[in-house]
């Protein structure tokens, strides 16, 4: 069986490594909001050319407690995508606020920029850019349409750890950047995790707040706030892998590579980098009008692909709204299908490629 990701395989490559980690955290008694954490805290903003950075417990945590940092909620509108993970969607809901969705750039399936300055209203507090698949988004002109309008940005970074954009990591272009790590993430833990990284002292300082019950000092709330922590065990694995993270995605890009040199002569809509922008390449995602076939004859073989996103949000019950004309995004969602991708990836490739072959051949 070939899976469309696998952070076992990761885990066992790194195996040695990561269980010093959890032994190293399980002696010292201390876990949660230890050294590992801080340590990891520290680590992640440098990577991230970002001041400061929460550790919190999982990528939707990491998105409310941005929106509740930035004071948004009941009668506020946000900006966004709807060809995106629910999380996205979830966080903005728990926050109090409305979602207003723009449709997705054809090429690089994030928000089109070009129709994001109609989406504003008086009601606008933020935009929540997400970086799919590990493509940034146009993030330096969503940031030249906020700042002048004082609208947040903050960044769906939960797929695009490591991507550039004209050399500079996602997440440190908007107010705040927000991070899961997800087993199968790029930067993935062994459970839940997330982080919100900021150079802006008093958002990033108002998260950390938020993440503890907001307690400035302990069992002493000045605010509102919530139990999201990055557990020590979890920081630990993630500090481990934090430094393997540019040779995962080097890895993820040649896999791309041979993808592209594999299947670029068949009936297929491969994947493609915008100028300035470095892919990190969390999923491998095609195009084809028959996908449910081809995801069948997959399956047939052995190969477990996926599809990121069968429903766009806003055809979602949970979040179902019918006021906006989202044409790309509802016909992308019936089209695309993502390959297996994941760092230890081998010689599966081939097999995949030949299948894909095949199915177009017939």
């Amino acid at each position: 069986m070939i899976l469309c990701s696998d952070p076992h395989a990761q885990f066992l490559e790194h195996k040695e490594a990561i269980e010093a980690a959890i032994s190293r955290v399980l002696e010292s008694g201390r876990y949660i909001l230890g050294p590992e954490t801080a340590a990891f805290e520290s680590e992640f903003a440098e990577y991230t050319q970002s001041k400061y950075c929460s550790g919190v417990a999982n990528g939707t945590d990491a998105l409310l407690l941005a929106l509740k940092a930035c004071e948004i909620g009941s009668g506020d509108e946000v900006i966004t995508v709807s060809l995106t993970a629910s999380a996205t969607l979830s966080a903005i809901h728990q926050s109090g606020a409305k979602a207003v969705y723009v449709d997705v750039d054809p090429q690089s399936y994030t928000l089109d920029v070009e129709q994001l300055s109609q989406k504003i209203s008086s009601k606008t507090k933020a935009i929540i850019p997400v970086h799919l698949y590990g493509h940034p988004a146009a993030i330096e002109d969503i940031v030249a349409i906020a700042k002048p309008r004082g609208l947040y940005v903050i960044e769906d970074c939960a797929q695009a750890h490591g991507a550039l954009f004209q050399g500079k990591p996602v997440g440190s272009f908007g107010d705040l950047g927000c991070f899961s790590f997800y087993p199968t993430k790029n930067l993935g833990a062994i459970g839940d995790g997330g982080a919100v990284v900021s150079s802006n002292k008093a958002l990033a300082d108002k998260v950390r707040l938020l993440r503890e019950y907001g307690w400035a000092e302990k069992f002493d709330s000045c605010t509102h706030g919530w139990n999201s922590r990055l557990d020590e065990i979890q920081a630990a694995i993630l500090r481990v892998k934090l430094k393997h993270l540019n040779e995962f995605n080097q890895r993820r890009a040649n896999l791309a590579d041979k993808y592209h040199r594999e299947l670029e002569c068949l009936d297929l809509i491969l994947p493609t980098t915008k100028k300035h922008c470095k892919h990190a390449y969390h999923l491998y995602v095609v195009r084809l009008k028959n996908r449910d076939k081809l995801l069948e004859h997959l399956k047939a073989a052995g190969i477990l692909a996926g599809i990121h996103y069968p429903i766009p949000v806003h055809r979602q019950a949970a979040y179902r709204s019918t006021d906006y004309d989202l044409k790309v995004t509802e016909e992308y969602c019936d089209e695309i299908l993502s390959l297996p991708m994941y760092p230890e990836l081998g010689k599966e490739l081939e097999t995949v490629c030949a299948e894909v072959r095949k199915f177009c051949e017939i």
